[in-house]
């Protein structure tokens, strides 16, 4: 099958590679022409405009944008419904608020152009993982792109279904749901992301403990000098807390054990606030995430050893730079 990719950095590039690897026709469209070029040199049909992109497409087209959300996502959606034709799919594979699915959804309902909103995780690793998928809107156009999806996940690979689950026709055992109409998918990942922060506060916090027990402060028979680094390999293996957080964590140590490259602010790129704001709408309490979240911006302030390891972790997995070395707040 044949489809666009329009936003090539670390993760529309990946995944622009495993499409490929797997026998997909995929053209490629960047701001920067290098990343095209790059792609193109690896199998990928290069275009040098939107309209370029579009007229190189089987009908019914699909288009993927991998751009980031608000602004970027708005501009291309709006210029592609300008090009698309009823039957078409753009699929946004960003981190957009959910209500602006709704909303851009529903505009392009009236071209009779399909809109599919899919949370992708699977960060920088995804190319040899594969991203867990998210997916939201109508079921045909689903159903139709099933093929994109099933190679741009991991598949069931050596995780055995859960005992007595009952739904094994179901396909989240191969990495990507259905999860509803339009705006789902940006809200499941929406909340897998806060549930991210809050994972990561809490590895974060617990390395602190730890590496601070060994503070003149204490009295000198219950100071203890923790090799960070042994220890979260230790929790890797038969931990009840052991998970692929906990393996960048380790790595992260290995690295760098005082983690000296990293200041330790710690950028948030919406997800975790849209969380909160989900849970302040539903009457929901939801104090381990709100409580990573305001970390972040305290973080910004002050930073500690265990906001170090936070920016490490979100380096090991997304490949994101810390504000002040290339990332923007």
């Amino acid at each position: 099958m044949k489809i666009a990719m329009i936003g090539l950095g670390k993760m529309g590039a990946n995944m622009t590679r495993r499409l490929i690897n797997s026998g997909h026709e995929v053209v490629v469209y960047d701001l920067n022409p290098d990343n095209v070029t790059h792609l193109a040199a690896e199998g990928a049909e290069g275009a040098s405009s939107l309209e370029d992109l579009v007229s190189r497409l089987p009908v019914p087209r699909a288009v993927w944008l991998m751009v980031p959300a608000g602004d970027v996502v708005e501009k291309n959606v709006m210029a592609l419904a300008e090009l698309l034709e009823p039957g078409d799919t753009i699929i946004d594979g960003g981190n957009s608020y959910y209500k602006d699915d709704v909303r851009r959804g529903g505009l392009l309902k009236e071209q009779g152009v399909h809109f599919l909103d899919v949370g992708t995780s699977g960060g920088t690793w995804g190319l040899e993982r594969g991203y867990s998928l998210m997916i939201g809107g109508d079921k045909e156009p689903v159903q139709r792109l099933e093929p994109f999806f099933t190679t741009l996940a991991p598949g069931r690979g050596d995780i055995p279904p859960t005992p007595h689950r009952n739904n094994s026709a179901g396909t989240a055992e191969q990495g990507y749901l259905h999860c509803g109409p339009v705006g789902a998918g940006h809200f499941v990942k929406m909340i897998h992301n806060g549930i991210e922060y809050g994972l990561m506060q809490a590895y974060a916090e617990g390395f602190d403990i730890l590496r601070n027990a060994a503070s003149e402060s204490l009295p000198e028979a219950f100071r203890y000098d923790f090799e960070c680094s042994e220890i979260a390999e230790l929790w890797r293996r038969g931990s009840v807390i052991s998970s692929w957080l906990l393996d960048l964590t380790a790595q992260a140590l290995v690295e760098d054990p005082e983690l000296s490259g990293y200041s330790g602010y710690v950028t948030d790129s919406g997800e975790g606030r849209w969380t909160v704001q989900a849970a302040v709408e539903e009457a929901v309490s939801a104090e381990v995430l709100t409580a990573a979240l305001y970390a972040r911006f305290r973080s910004r302030q002050q930073h500690t050893f265990g906001e170090k390891m936070l920016s490490a972790m979100r380096q090991q997995f997304g490949g994101h730079i810390e504000a002040g070395k290339g990332e923007k707040i």
